[in-house]
C-alpha cells in the first residue's frame, strides 16, 4: 500500500555565493521545475560573499526532496538543508491604516497588544512595524482590516534552525 503524501509548507535554507545573477539562477530553477515559491528572501551573511535564502515551498515530502536535489547541483549553491517545523521563522510587516480621530485610539490599542510599533504618524494615518510569525501578523491584519489598510509591506519569511544546529558556509559541498 502506497504511503498518502501531505502536502506542507517547507522552509529551504540555503546558502548560495552573493555575486550578480545568482538570485535568477535559484529562481529559474523552480519555474522550470513548475514549483511556486510561497516566500523567497535573501541577505548577506557574517560573511559578505555569502547570502542566506530561506525559501517558503508548499508541496509534498518527495517535491521537498527533488527541489533540494536540484538545488545542490547549482555551481552557485555552498549548502542546502530543510528545517523542520521547530525552527524559528520571524517576519517583518509594514501596514499603513486609515485613520481619524474616532478610530486612532482603537488601532493604537490593537498595535499595542501585538507588540507592534507605530513608525509614522498622520493626521489621516498610522504607519506601523510588526514582527513575528505567520499567525501573529495575519492576526493583527484581520483585526485592523475594518479599520482600511491603505498599503501593506512583508519582507517573506526568514528562519534558522533552534539550538546548536547552524548551516555555515564551512559547510561546501564536494
Amino acid at each position: 500500500m502506497k504511503k498518502k503524501q501531505t502536502v506542507k509548507q517547507h522552509i529551504i535554507s540555503a546558502l548560495v555565493e552573493n555575486r550578480a545573477g545568482t538570485l535568477s539562477r535559484v529562481s529559474g530553477l523552480f519555474s522550470r521545475r513548475g514549483y511556486n515559491i510561497d516566500s523567497l528572501t535573501v541577505g548577506e551573511t557574517e560573511d559578505t560573499s555569502v547570502s542566506r535564502m530561506t525559501i517558503a515551498v508548499t508541496g509534498e515530502e518527495r517535491v521537498l526532496e527533488q527541489i533540494i536535489k536540484q538545488l545542490e547541483k547549482l555551481v552557485d549553491v555552498i549548502a542546502v538543508r530543510s528545517l523542520d517545523d521547530s525552527c524559528l521563522r520571524r517576519e517583518i510587516m509594514l501596514v499603513k491604516i486609515g485613520v481619524d480621530e474616532k478610530n486612532r485610539p482603537a488601532v493604537l490599542e490593537i498595535a499595542a497588544i501585538f507588540r507592534a510599533r507605530v513608525v509614522d504618524v498622520s493626521l489621516t494615518t498610522i504607519t506601523i512595524e510588526a514582527t513575528g510569525n505567520l499567525e501573529k501578523l495575519n492576526g493583527l491584519l484581520l483585526l485592523l482590516r475594518p479599520y482600511g489598510i491603505l498599503e501593506l509591506a512583508r519582507t517573506g519569511l526568514v528562519a534558522l534552525e533552534r539550538g546548536a544546529n547552524a548551516l555555515r558556509s564551512a559547510e561546501i559541498k564536494p
